[in-house]
């Protein structure tokens, strides 16, 4: 029986691939906000403090390239596109390419761990609009369940996190604070998902498989009007309190990001770094999940197990 999907749509947010896309690519997305041109080119600064781009359209095509691999060993030859909501390969062009290469149905992957309105409602409203764009001959997408807490992905943090604790003297990593982050919300929008509860579980399931019971959730880049309520604590806070409580160091955990980006190169590794030095702590950060194996692996049992129950249906 030949599988119930043509093809793999990995779904993405999108970055500057280099300076000159940067400021064209903020553009689009504060488009309708009303934010200060000096905010504007503050971000546009911490773009340039990390190399003048961001990596994760690179990343994405990495975990893309090392999918189509996972699941070609598990013999499911199936091809898989990127499409970005806010750089190049946009939705709509990538759907031209595929309806171009004789794809007819398509599954999608929105790589957001976490579910909000603007994660996953906002990007399936995207292709919605890119599909109506591109008229009859647009290829049909159905979407992959979340997978904030699939073992794997629990598992893919685990390593990453104990990676870090590796740089920690052996007596003291019980007693070492393990703060994970994911971007603030405002707490309106928050409310209306099941984003603070998802991530708390995946904090909590991460902390078990780890057996490390000193940890807790910040959020970090938040935006927006200064008197507009958003998730608390942000990471800066967290850390002073922290340094204030007499903690010598602390490992960060951005949970809530698949992969590195500016929000975490700069945001986390940069600013929040600095905090925490000039309050005496040292400050590690977990690596992102990028291209690891068992991310990769994850990816695939998600599409496999999607696979299953629409070949049991039908």
């Amino acid at each position: 029986m030949s599988p119930p999907y043509d093809a793999v749509l990995l779904i993405a947010f999108g970055g500057p691939t280099r300076l000159e896309e940067i400021r064209p690519f903020l553009a689009r997305v504060t488009k309708g906000i009303s934010i200060p041109p000096e905010r504007l080119e503050e971000v546009v600064h911490h773009y340039e403090a990390v190399g003048g781009k961001s990596p994760l359209n690179e990343i994405t095509f990495r975990q893309a390239e090392a999918l189509k691999s996972v699941l070609k060993e598990n013999r499911l030859p199936l091809p898989v596109y990127v499409g970005m909501r806010n750089s190049s390969p946009f939705f709509g062009e990538t759907l031209r390419r595929m309806a171009n290469d004789g794809i007819r149905r398509a599954l999608g992957f929105i790589l957001s761990s976490h579910r909000t309105e603007a994660s996953w409602d906002r990007y399936q409203k995207n292709v919605a609009d890119a599909r109506v764009e591109l008229g009859l001959e647009a290829p049909e997408v159905a979407y992959c369940a979340g997978w904030h807490d699939h073992p794997l992905f629990i598992q893919t943090w685990a390593e990453l996190i104990q990676a870090s604790f590796a740089d920690i003297p052996v007596h003291q990593r019980l007693s070492t604070d393990l703060v994970f982050t994911a971007h603030s919300l405002p707490t309106a929008m928050a409310s209306r998902s099941p984003y603070v509860e998802q991530l708390e579980v995946t904090a909590r399931l991460v902390a078990a498989k780890l057996g490390h019971e000193r940890w807790s959730i910040a959020y970090q880049s938040r935006s927006g009007k200064p008197t507009d309520p958003w998730l608390e604590p942000d990471i800066s806070d967290a850390i002073r309190k922290l340094a204030a409580e007499g903690r010598k160091e602390v490992i960060v955990a951005p949970i809530g990001f698949v992969c590195d980006h500016v929000e975490v190169l700069y945001d986390l590794d940069i600013e929040a770094k600095k905090i925490a030095e000039d309050h005496g702590m040292r400050f590690l950060r977990a690596s992102c999940p990028n291209d690891h194996s068992i991310f990769i692996h994850m990816m695939a049992n998600v599409i496999e197990r999607k696979l299953k129950t629409v070949e049991d249906r039908g």
